[in-house]
């Protein structure tokens, strides 16, 4: 029975027939290789033959006294032959212990127990192979090291865990590799990639490499001691949010590989003032398209851009240089492809059979089952192993409102309430609570942020209080707003005033990231220049009012490459960003302000110090909407201050008395109208000087020329 099902290769307990055994006073040896002509047991200095004892390719070897462990053989087809170690004769290593954690959902670095990792057993170097596949009745290594044949390297099964396992000898790093999986129910054989794998062939191939060595010597050790003791609460975060395809080309259309990015985007984010980097998805996927969002690689970073190591030397690079790196992550959602994890082994594994719960509609993809424990464990590791082994700083979670809603996108009748009948996803809210708290507890200082646009309440909020738990949330509603504002023509703002105002009122309900994103430049939405209306000179003048209202708000700051220097065309993941058009003095002057407001950002306390807390900002006046003028104050808990006035309109606004908090003169740090941004130099002359009248509910007051469709810092002098 053991033999027949070896031979239909449907045998599910290879370890029981294979190898070395004991049968009463005699061991045993059994060799299965149907390509093989002859086996010889290579036996100290002596070769002794195995006998031929079925046709399909089975070799058994008697003897009263075993060979030395590990013993080899030799396989001969033909004229050729090569000598190898038995790979049967190698008992499990993966612990019990490892594989009820796996089972309980709690084993966060389950990546260290499944994929290929590169051991040595008994002085034997190898492969150990581990895949969970439950519903499998047979799972093999298939790779060119077998030349793909299910046949040859069958694994062990570890029972109801549904995990299989097996050690082959002598197998090299970077050897591509599958699972062939043959269903228990259907009798289907399929090959599937290692969701484990921490590296995979360039696209348009789909296999996984073999244990690629993490050989990268880390620098960054001051920094990841100081961000262990960071208050990111109270701290600077400003970030460029980069997809990696796209920032810079070669002339020939190659992208720039991590080590290319070391050399070119570190010095440019550090140039620019930013304080972090945000990485669009550098996880394996698919579809270039796809800009990563579609991902089949959870372990592994995309082989465009280089290797795992090339990948922290770039975030080695950028902790030099004193900038923090966040990945943005993808556990919504996985793409339906029939090599990857769809239907891993013939039955909806990570996903939902229920289509009405496991296919996202809008982006055709499954959702991932985030009440099964394996699912967990499998997503727990992925946020683990990212913020382990590359020493990210953070984790962007793309879709969070996809995951926390079981009506998400979807019509009545095409969703199932949960079991006390609403539509919250209680299993995706248990799973985010628990990946926040693994984050925060196990590494100090990283950062979850939750693109999330619902009101789902206290998302950044603690789990300890009832929140899911993350740093920051997204604030999509005043990104949405502040467009829609500054998409109306100046002529009509005054009717939309309360569009840059009600924000105020939920400002400090959650921890926010102001985003102006890559979502806002894509899908025909124009970029951002292209948004604002007017003509070119007013575009930029507008332009130039929008970041600069962006950087003086409440909140952490996100911009999208591309939105430093006022990109004109929309945003293509297949063409680097236009460079070339620094050379005119727009966007020579959008740069050079996006230049002065991140310096500004980072270097006044009052403009982050209190960036989460109401005490951190305070209106002069929001009611002017017959000008369109809005002027409000930031404060630091050290007493600092700074003042900032807008004008909404390109009328200028001579002799605008504006209340101020200090007798003091006021040096007028940052106007987006200087002619060193392409603006008309309409000012102050640098300094203006508060006298004592009361005006706006201040006791102090100035005169002053507001520029038109400009934003104005002021500084108080010691």
């Amino acid at each position: 029975m053991l033999i027949e099902s070896l031979l239909h290769a449907r045998l599910h307990d290879p370890f029981a027939l294979l190898g070395l055994h004991r049968e009463g006073n005699e061991s045993i040896i059994r060799i299965y290789d149907p390509r093989a002509s002859n086996v010889a047991l290579l036996n100290d200095s002596k070769t002794e033959p195995l006998k031929k004892v079925h046709p399909g390719g089975l070799f058994e070897w008697r003897g009263v006294t075993p060979p030395p462990s590990p013993y080899r053989v030799r396989i001969s087809e033909g004229s050729a032959s090569r000598d190898i170690h038995d790979p049967y004769q190698f008992p499990s290593h993966i612990s019990e212990q490892d594989l009820y954690l796996f089972s309980e959902g709690r084993l966060h670095q389950a990546y260290r127990t499944l994929g290929s990792h590169s051991i040595e057993i008994d002085g034997v170097q190898g492969v150990r192979f581990a895949v969970w596949a439950p519903n499998a009745e047979r799972v093999s290594v298939v790779g060119e090291f077998n030349n793909w044949d299910g046949r040859l390297h069958l694994m062990r099964s570890h029972g109801s865990s549904g995990v299989w396992e097996t050690f082959i000898p002598g197998i090299k790093q970077h050897a591509l590799y599958r699972y062939e999986i043959r269903n228990r129910a259907t009798g289907q054989v399929t090959t599937k990639i290692d969701p484990y794998a921490q590296g995979f062939e360039l696209r348009p191939g789909t296999a996984a490499l073999t244990a690629p060595a993490n050989q990268h010597q880390w620098k960054d050790q001051a920094w990841m001691a100081q961000r262990a003791k960071w208050d990111w609460l109270h701290g600077a975060i400003n970030i460029y949010e980069v997809h990696a395809g796209s920032w810079k080309r070669h002339p020939d259309g190659r992208f720039y590989t991590f080590s290319e990015l070391a050399t070119d985007l570190v010095p440019y984010v550090k140039g620019m003032g930013y304080t972090h980097i945000e990485f669009m998805p550098v996880t394996e996927h698919p579809l270039d398209e796809s800009w990563g969002y579609q991902c089949t690689g959870y372990f592994a970073p995309s082989s465009r851009f280089g290797s795992p190591d090339e990948l922290r030397q770039l975030i080695d690079a950028c902790h030099q240089a004193d900038i923090g790196v966040i990945l943005d992550w993808v556990p919504a959602h996985f793409p339906q492809d029939s090599w990857a994890l769809a239907r891993y082994d013939g039955t909806a594994l990570y996903e939902h059979e229920d289509p009405r719960l496991g296919m996202h509609m809008d982006w055709g993809t499954h959702i991932f089952n985030f009440g099964r424990n394996e699912v967990k464990s499998f997503l727990m590791s992925s946020a683990h192993y990212w913020l382990s082994e590359f020493h990210f700083d953070g984790l962007r979670v793309d879709a969070v409102a996809s995951m926390l809603y079981l009506d998400y996108s979807r019509e009545a009748g095409q969703w199932i309430p949960n079991k006390y009948g609403g539509r919250e996803n209680l299993e995706a809210v248990d799973f985010l609570r628990e990946m926040n708290v693994m984050v925060h507890d196990q590494f100090p200082g990283a950062l979850t942020m939750a693109e999330e646009s619902t009101a789902w309440p206290g998302v950044s909020r603690p789990v300890y209080l009832g929140g899911l738990g993350f740093s920051v949330k997204w604030n999509m509603g005043w990104m949405n707003d502040t467009l829609k504002y500054f998409q109306n023509d100046p002529v009509h703002r005054r009717y939309h005033h309360n569009q840059l105002t009600f924000g105020q009122i939920y400002a400090y309900s959650e921890n926010f990231v102001m985003p102006f994103s890559h979502d806002e430049v894509v899908h025909g939405k124009g970029s951002l220049i292209s948004k604002m209306p007017g003509d070119a000179w007013q575009k930029f003048a507008n332009l130039r009012l929008l970041l600069t209202y962006q950087m003086t708000s409440p909140g952490k700051k996100l911009n999208f490459m591309g939105n430093e220097i006022a990109q004109g065309r929309e945003w293509q993941s297949k063409w680097e960003l236009e460079w070339w058009q620094l050379r005119e003095d727009y966007h020579r002057g959008m740069q050079n302000l996006t230049h002065d407001l991140n310096e500004l950002y980072r270097t006044l306390p009052a403009l982050h110090d209190q960036d989460f807390q109401s005490e951190g900002f305070a209106w002069i006046d929001c009611n002017d909407a017959e000008k369109s003028v809005l002027s409000f104050q930031r404060s630091a808990r050290d007493g600092s201050i700074v003042v900032v006035s807008l004008n909404l309109t390109p009328v200028p606004r001579k002799h605008y008395r504006i209340g101020l908090p200090k007798l003091a003169k006021y040096r007028e740090a940052l106007n987006s109208d200087s002619d060193y941004y392409a603006g008309s130099n309409l000012g102050n002359a640098g300094l203006i000087e508060a006298e004592e009248i009361p005006w706006m509910g201040l006791p102090y007051s100035a005169e002053i020329s507001l520029p038109p469709l400009a934003g104005m810092i002021l500084v108080p002098e010691a």
